[in-house]
Order: structure tokens, then C-alpha cells, then sequence
């Protein structure tokens, strides 16, 4: 069945979720970041989560998203055909320990795209004061599948800076280790769980050569390397984060991050990135993360 248009405006949740000290410092270690603001609970002001946190608390809301399918005629093969193609976080402030958080999905486009059907939503996640702490702009692509009706693209959406050519030359490129079981301690740490990620008969079954990392966790992973190269390691100045899913990434293998360079844009530093596979092809392309100045 095509994908109704007729989705946008719908909204699932809010969900609630409460996040404790053993969820943050458990994402952090799933990605082998070990900045010492996410584990010493001796800290002043204690321990704050990763910035990728943010998509510990939408997958739930994510789920129940795709269980509505039957609402709007889509079927579980055409479920299995989507992929998820963007990714576009700002970030309000980071979450901690101790923190309430409400998570609320509005579908906000569906467009026909040479590939299929492509779909935007947003994810707004905030505090128990009604404060905002993330709001993400994701983007879909079920392969194959077409649309029912005019397109209708997203509106609300951030702009993105035109920051020239890239550069010859990036300003450092960080190989990282992704380990054999890398997918299933990020299910578990993340409590993302999608099959295609530790099942192999699932993701065969897919159409997968594996099981396959999260492509959430590819691009924390360059952001990891892109804090520690721009801000010292610093997570409390990323405002920002902008990625665009290219490729799969198979374990266990060595990803490289290339870090390319860092442009000034108002009171913010905006550095680009990518991710690459082992063989060389990008799994990560268009990689921004947006820093306030020090």
C-alpha cells in the first residue's frame, strides 16, 4: 500500500521516562567515550548524558509510531523497507540523572523521492517543568514504496549553514574499533531493540548481508570524536547535531571520523564530519555538529 500523506499532523505520546545514572552512564560506554562528565558521580554538579542520549527516550515513541501502521494501510513488509535516512538534533540542554523527560512525535512530511516514500517527523522531549531539553527532526525512506496523494513536504524545520567547499585537507581523521558484539551492547545499553541489529536471521531475512550497527550509534561515534577534537571533550557546548545515514556498518570492523574543519557561523562554531566505513564509503555524510564558543 502507498504511504498515505495524509499521516502528517498525526501525533503519538507523550511518553514518560525517567532516567537514572545507570541509562547514562551505560550509552557512554556503549560507545567507548570516557569522559570523565559522564561517569565521576563525585562531580560538583554529578553526571550529564552523552548528547545522543536524546534518542534513548524517542525510540519507545518511535514503536508506537510504527505500530499505528495499520491505521494508515501500511504493511509489515513495507515497515521493514524503511530506513532511517536523516537526522537532525538540537539540543536544549543535556539530560542528567534524575531528570523526567516527556517525549511527544508529530509526523510533519511525506514526500515521493526516487527512492520511495520519504517521511519527517519531530520529536520534542521535555523536562518535568514543561522545558524543552531535545527536539529532532528526523527523516525516513521506505524503499520502493510510493505515496497516496500531493506531497507535503516538512515545514518546520532548521536551516542548515552554507559553509563553502570542504576543505583539501580534514583537520584530523580518529580510526575507532567497533567490536563484534558492538550492536548488541548498544541494544542494550541505548534499550533501543530492533532485530536487524541482533538477529541475523532477521536481518537476512531484511535483506542484510549481518546484523548491522545502529546508524544512531555511527553517528554518535563521530560526534564523540568530534567533541574531543573541537571542544576538549566538552559535551555542555554541542547544540547541535545533523547527520545524514549513508551506508551500513558490519562488525567487527574499524570506522575512521574525519573531522574536517570548524567555520565560525554567528556565536557558534560549526564543525563538519564524516564517517566512514571500512572500506572506505561513507556511512555518515554531512555531518554537522554546532558548538556555542567558549
Amino acid at each position: 500500500m502507498p504511504i498515505p500523506t495524509d499521516m502528517v499532523g498525526d501525533q503519538i505520546g507523550p511518553l514518560k521516562h525517567e532516567v537514572d545514572a545507570r541509562w547514562v552512564m551505560a550509552y557512554s560506554a556503549a560507545l567507548g567515550d570516557t569522559q570523565d562528565c559522564y561517569f565521576n558521580t563525585s562531580r560538583e554538579n554529578g553526571i550529564v548524558a552523552h548528547p545522543m542520549f536524546a534518542v534513548c527516550p524517542e525510540w519507545p515513541v518511535i514503536v508506537q509510531g510504527r505500530d499505528l501502521a495499520d491505521k494508515w494501510g501500511i504493511t509489515p513488509e513495507e515497515t521493514r523497507q524503511s530506513v532511517h535516512a536523516t537526522h537532525d538534533l538540537v539540543i536544549h540542554r543535556l539530560a542528567r540523572p534524575g531528570d523526567v523527560l516527556q517525549t511527544r512525535l508529530t509526523y510533519t512530511g511525506v514526500e515521493d523521492k526516487s527512492p520511495g516514500a520519504y517521511t519527517t517527523m519531530k520529536l520534542e522531549t521535555f523536562d518535568a517543568e514543561d522545558q524543552p531539553v531535545f527536539t529532532t527532526y528526523q527523516g525516513g525512506m521506505y524503499l520502493g514504496v510510493p505515496t497516496e496523494g500531493d506531497d507535503r513536504p516538512a515545514r518546520d524545520t532548521p536551516d542548515v549553514p552554507d559553509l563553502g567547499p570542504l576543505p583539501d585537507k580534514p583537520l584530523t581523521e580518529i580510526l575507532v574499533p567497533v567490536a563484534h558484539g558492538a550492536a548488541h551492547t548498544y541494544t542494550e545499553s541505548a534499550r533501543i531493540w530492533n532485530p536487524i541489529h541482533t538477529d541475523a536471521a532477521v536481518a537476512k531475512a531484511a535483506g542484510l548481508p549481518a546484523i548491522i550497527l545502529h546508524g544512531t550509534a555511527t553517528l554518535a561515534l563521530g560526534v564523540s570524536a568530534t567533541i574531543s577534537t573541537v571542544a576538549e571533550g566538552t559535551p555542555a557546548r554541542v547544540r547541535r547535531i545533523r547527520g545524514r545515514m549513508a551506508s551500513m556498518v558490519l562488525m567487527p570492523s574499524t570506522v575512521t571520523v574525519r573531522v574536517q574543519d570548524v567555520t565560525p557561523v554567528g556565536g557558534q562554531d560549526v564543525a563538519r564530519f564524516e564517517v566512514l566505513t571500512e572500506d572506505g564509503g561513507p556511512a555518515i555524510n554531512q555531518g554537522l555538529v554546532f558548538f556555542d564558543k567558549n
